[in-house]
């Protein structure tokens, strides 16, 4: 069995916040398409949200950003507060404002998707993101290109500083490859990635993975 494989065949947990009866039915129903996933839990709100999660300990949040009470952004900079959640956490939302994708994603998202995307392109991203890979809607990209220019940085990753193996990593990241596939990619210790990827992020002047894999394809190889 190869390694996408092996990952395809664990059974994902599923916990989604969203304050929206009907959307988590419709939510409920989508997962349901696809055995790999497993809803093992809903919360109308952000407390109730981390209740779950620590109780749960799912492998994956879908969580809103609009949320009367403790919105998703505060649910997710509690959640990424939490050294035991490991759980991967993607914004479901019908915001597209460029502060909310920059904000969630500087906190900790590890994906960005717009509820008014097709049901089964919304299905085929979770099945990336089970994969371990970064998710972000398709319309997003550059708007998150644009806010990267608009703050200052260096142009390449050669004025940037950055060692070779902070570039093979970056590569990755680009790629939408966790640390720990990474890790496996290159034959190097989780811990290691993980201190690479905090150096790189610095000399970059970036605060999240995906506005590294974002400036990547929009700076070292001529994005729009």
């Amino acid at each position: 069995m190869n390694e996408q494989t092996a990952l395809e065949a664990l059974d994902t947990r599923v916990l989604v916040i969203d304050d929206h009866p009907l959307f988590r039915k419709g939510v409920a129903d989508l997962l349901a398409m696809e055995e790999a996933l497993t809803l093992v839990g809903e919360a109308a709100d952000g407390e109730e949200g981390l209740a779950l999660a620590d109780r749960l300990r799912p492998d994956l949040i879908l969580l809103d950003m609009n949320m009367k009470g403790l919105n998703g952004l505060q649910t997710l900079r509690r959640l990424r507060s939490d050294p035991e959640q490991e759980a991967r956490i993607i914004m479901l939302t019908v915001s597209d404002s460029e502060s909310d994708v920059v904000a969630a994603l500087r906190t900790g998202a590890d994906g960005y998707l717009l509820k008014d995307m097709e049901p089964e392109d919304i299905l085929a991203r979770l099945q990336e993101a089970m994969r371990g890979r970064l998710v972000i809607s398709p319309r997003l990209t550059e708007l998150l290109a644009r806010a990267l220019r608009e703050q200052p940085g260096p142009t390449s990753s050669d004025q940037a500083g950055l060692t070779a193996r902070e570039r093979e990593i970056l590569d990755l990241i680009a790629e939408g490859l966790s640390n720990k596939l990474i890790a496996r990619e290159l034959d190097l210790a989780v811990g290691t990635v993980k201190v690479h990827v905090k150096h790189l992020l610095k000399k970059l002047g970036l605060k999240s993975r995906v506005e590294a894999a974002v400036w990547v394809l929009n700076s070292d190889r001529g994005g729009p």
